[in-house]
Parts: C-alpha cells; sequence; structure tokens
C-alpha cells in the first residue's frame, strides 16, 4: 500500500479527477494549500501599492492505493495535471510514501482491504 500525494494546479483538478476515475482510482481527499517553490510567488499592484505574493494557492490530493494502482494514479496524475505537452513550472509535485496501516473504520477491515 502506498500514500499519494499530489501537489497541482486548482485549474486541474476536474481533469486530474477524471483521469483517475478513468484508472479505477475513485477515492481521494482534496485540500486547498498555499506554498511556492521555483515561482517563488509574483508581484501585484493594488491601489497603487505594490505587493508580492510568494504564496500560491493549490490543491493536494491523498490518495492511498493498492501496490497495482501506483503507477497508473501516477501517469493519470502527470497527464491531466501537466500544463501543454511539455508542461510548465508550477504544475506540481507528486510524493509516494509507503503506507503502513489502513483501518476502515465503519468494518474494521485492515490491510488492503480496507482501502
Amino acid at each position: 500500500m502506498k500514500m499519494i500525494e499530489a501537489v497541482i494546479q486548482p485549474a486541474k483538478l476536474e481533469a486530474v479527477k477524471e483521469a483517475l476515475s478513468d484508472v479505477d482510482v475513485s477515492r481521494l481527499t482534496v485540500c486547498d494549500v498555499q506554498g511556492f517553490g521555483r515561482q517563488r510567488g509574483y508581484t501585484e499592484r493594488y491601489h497603487g501599492h505594490e505587493y508580492t505574493v510568494n504564496l500560491l494557492r493549490k490543491v493536494m490530493l491523498r490518495i492511498a492505493v493498492n501496490d497495482e494502482f501506483v503507477e497508473p494514479t501516477i501517469e493519470a496524475i502527470i497527464q491531466a495535471g501537466r500544463s501543454g505537452e511539455d508542461g510548465q513550472i508550477g504544475d506540481g509535485k507528486i510524493f509516494i510514501t509507503p503506507l503502513e496501516e489502513c483501518i476502515r473504520i465503519r468494518t474494521g477491515e485492515r490491510g488492503p482491504e480496507a482501502i
């Protein structure tokens, strides 16, 4: 079992959800997050004053999958989350970590069956 966390552009959320559905991944958690990487934010003018916005709005997906779904999930996120054919800085990141245990609260099932 793996936990996949993907930070993507908010505008790509619907496309990524659809791509995940196409590879039979239908369970995910979506969180609004802020952060920056290479983009380092941007400068904006408001009423004649200049402001630096260095925390950019992103969306984080958390998806627990069994091992056989790891690669299809990653490919779906990459294809749907990328801007254009070659992508752009700010398209996001995917993090994969081992998932030690999963427990379904309703039934008490554990492990891969609980996902």
